[in-house]
């Protein structure tokens, strides 16, 4: 796609307040594919007063006409689904099969989902002699990764435009082509002007000036745990509410009554797709040790196959993170079956698909997200120890279980301390609330769940 040269504010293309600009680069060739402006604090502003100015009205909009705008941005995303996916893979590296059927078809199904609950949720109820109003927060600031680009930035816009808020969006600065075609599918929709925004620009300049604007009422952030915590320090000053989904470092539970090659091979799958970019990634896996050394050489078969068919990383320095990550498990003992720190090609960002043996719970790999493709097998001794394990570091987003009775792996899950976790193979659902425990986050993003963090209660005594 042809790169805009301005920001999208108040319902039209409009030029950036300063000449800076962002070059966006494709990670498989490191080539220049376009430039973007990079904003700042006077654009911010201008996109803020425009969302303002906005929000009585679209606040005031009944929520059926608020489910049609959603319906024709699902509609309009649809539409553009090839565009999509081929801008995806040129800023993100994603291997096209992955970007049509994952970063281009989610998204639109998501847009779909909120659709529907805009119609249909409670936006009003009674409570003895009360009635309680659940009402639109204001003015939402929303920060995006690159990892998932289109799904990340549908995941906040669209709950926040059916409870009736206004957005400013700041995407990540290596993939801001996808959020500029989610603009252009936005004004297609005849979503309103100043009901959404968008400024493209760093997330030390534009970033921090939205999350400091005192016209936004919520942030909502997607990323780092170091940069949700600065976030949410700034946010706090200011008694503004945040929703952070942060790092992960999720758990796959093989029990021993589990399938192991089924378990396997599908954990082995989910830490390679997208690279290993994905926050909720089940990055350790957990093998009783009278089965470990057959699972071992499963999954160093299963990473091999991978070898050609998953993308680079986003930029040069992922990879050298991921490539340093690598380096340290090596150094601290931890056992390399599959894949090294070697990169594979001489051009572009890539990491091979790598797998260690041998690590111990207390180890930088099994501690720390990587965000590569990189998995830690660990062994445990029974259950109590493969709890002990899986619940043992600051995060909690995610994780597996698998057993050969449901209700054995539903038990295990239950005492998990995750946000999320899939019972042998439970397939993605996006009405599910995704978020976290502990350093993992704050608040809750898809379905329901979703659109209430947007929403403030107020309550009529009758």
């Amino acid at each position: 796609m042809k790169a805009h040269d301005g920001m999208y504010l108040d319902g039209a293309w409009r030029p950036a307040a300063g000449e800076d600009v962002i070059e966006v680069v494709n990670p498989a060739d490191e080539q220049v594919i376009a430039r973007v402006p990079a904003g700042g604090a006077l654009d911010v502003d201008n996109a803020v007063r425009a969302a303002r100015a906005a929000l009585p009205g679209w606040a005031a909009t009944a929520p059926a006409e608020r489910a049609a705008r959603l319906a024709a941005l699902r509609d309009a995303l649809a539409a553009r689904k090839d565009e999509i996916a081929e801008t995806v893979t040129a800023e993100l590296g994603s291997p096209l099969p992955f970007s049509q059927n994952v970063h281009a078809a989610v998204p639109i199904a998501v847009a779909g989902s909120y659709a529907e609950l805009a119609a249909t949720h409670p936006f009003e109820e009674r409570a003895g002699n009360s009635t309680v109003l659940h009402e639109p927060i204001g003015v939402v600031g929303a920060i995006t990764p690159w990892n998932y680009p289109l799904h990340q930035i549908v995941a906040k816009v669209a709950p926040a435009l059916a409870a009736g808020c206004t957005v400013v969006l700041k995407p990540a600065e290596d993939t801001p082509l996808t959020a500029q075609l989610f603009a252009e599918a936005v004004h297609e929709a005849g979503v309103p002007a100043g009901v959404f925004n968008l400024v493209t620009g760093l997330g030390p300049v534009a970033g921090q000036a939205l999350a400091e604007h005192p016209g936004i009422d919520m942030i909502s952030f997607t990323g780092s745990t170091a940069v949700g915590r600065r976030i949410g320090a700034v946010a706090g000053a200011a008694i503004k509410k945040v929703a952070l989904e942060l790092g992960g470092k999720s758990a796959n539970v093989i029990l021993p009554s589990a399938d192991l090659a089924k378990a396997v091979n599908v954990g082995v799958a989910n830490v390679m797709s997208n690279s290993g970019q994905t926050c909720s990634a089940w990055t350790r896996m957990l093998v009783h040790r009278d089965r470990y050394e057959e699972a071992v050489a499963l999954a160093a078969a299963a990473a091999a196959k991978y070898g050609d068919r998953i993308g680079p990383l986003v930029n040069a320095g992922q990879q050298e993170r991921v490539r340093g990550y690598i380096e340290k498990g090596v150094a601290e003992g931890a056992r390399l079956v599959a894949g090294g720190p070697e990169a594979p090609r001489e051009r572009g960002w890539f990491v091979s698909p790598t797998v260690f043996a041998d690590v111990t719970p207390e180890m930088t790999i099994a501690q720390e997200e990587i965000f590569g493709p990189v998995l830690s097998i660990l062994r445990y001794d029974d259950e109590e120890d493969a709890l002990r394990i899986a619940n043992g570091t600051v995060y909690g987003l995610a994780g597996a279980v698998w057993a050969g009775d449901e209700a054995e792996a539903v038990a295990f899950a239950r005492r998990m301390d995750t946000g999320q976790v899939d019972i042998n193979g439970g397939r993605f659902n996006p009405l599910a609330p995704f978020g976290g425990y502990k350093q993992s986050g704050v608040g809750r993003e898809l379905g329901a769940h979703g659109l209430t963090e947007y929403l403030q209660t107020k309550s009529l005594q009758f």
